[in-house]
């Protein structure tokens, strides 16, 4: 489970809800049936227009990554790239096939069961950076409807108000329902600009994030491939793998440690 995620939607909507009660208002009042109908219904229409019908499905899976995702160790990565590449060195690339094929990530595995059966190294890369790229644009889309929904939902907002002024101004013969009715009609605004800037906005970055750390394992991933595939010697390898981590991530040297 993401932390972070979880502790900042609390904090967000704690910030707003304590912030209300501070000014002496009360948390009934924010409870809009009509309002909650056209802003979120609306939100999610309008977003259903932008987007097929098999994208809107995927939403409850692409939420789950956001709040569920592993966090990705990447030193733990090398290492285990760097262990292979020793083995390899050893005895030879053929030695790693049983290895190989009990490893979890299955893009690892793809990938260096290709480089043991022998295929042309920039084959390998070709076919590699072809998936990630599909990857990447599958990510893409899961941000792209959490960002579209950022940008309709304020909108909305502004329209439910407009029609509670609109329903208001019908009733000017009612001087002592102006004020309920006035805050009633900005209650639509709040739930948009709440919606988009609490919830929906901060999930389409946090799934930005998360893509950008997946794209840079594969990366690591592909560069330790054709490293095993070409014999190099394994401190060069993890040397050249460690410059794909943060300062703090790369620690000591796993052959030091070993040796």
């Amino acid at each position: 489970m993401d932390l972070a995620t979880i502790l900042g939607l609390i904090l967000g909507f704690g910030a707003l809800i304590i912030s209300v009660l501070l000014e002496g208002g009360e948390l009934g009042s924010l409870i809009h049936i009509a309002a909650m109908i056209l802003v979120f219904g609306g939100t999610i229409g309008a977003t259903m227009v932008c987007f097929s019908l098999k994208e809107i499905l995927s939403m409850a899976a692409i939420v789950k990554h956001a709040f569920f995702a592993k966090n990705i160790d990447f030193s733990a990565v090398v290492s285990s790239l760097v262990s292979l590449t020793e083995k390899a060195r050893r005895q030879s690339i053929l030695s790693l096939e049983d290895e190989v094929r009990q490893l979890e990530h299955p893009f690892l595995r793809k990938g260096l069961m290709l480089a043991i059966d022998g295929t042309d190294p920039e084959l390998i890369r070709e076919v590699l950076e072809t998936e990630v790229a599909y990857i990447e644009e599958r990510h893409k889309k899961g941000e792209s409807i959490f960002s579209t929904m950022g940008g309709f939902a304020p909108t909305l907002g502004i329209i439910g108000t407009v029609m509670g002024l609109i329903h208001m101004l019908e009733n000017l013969d009612d001087p002592e329902g102006m004020g309920p009715a006035i805050a009633s009609a900005f209650i639509a605004t709040l739930y948009g600009v709440a919606s988009a800037n609490l919830i929906f906005l901060p999930i389409g970055n946090k799934l930005k994030a998360k893509s950008k750390e997946e794209i840079l394992l594969y990366e690591i991933m592909i560069q330790g491939i054709l490293s095993i595939q070409a014999g190099e010697n394994p401190r060069i390898v993890e040397e050249k793998l460690k410059a794909f981590l943060k300062p703090k991530e790369r620690g000591a040297s796993n052959l030091t440690e070993r040796e």
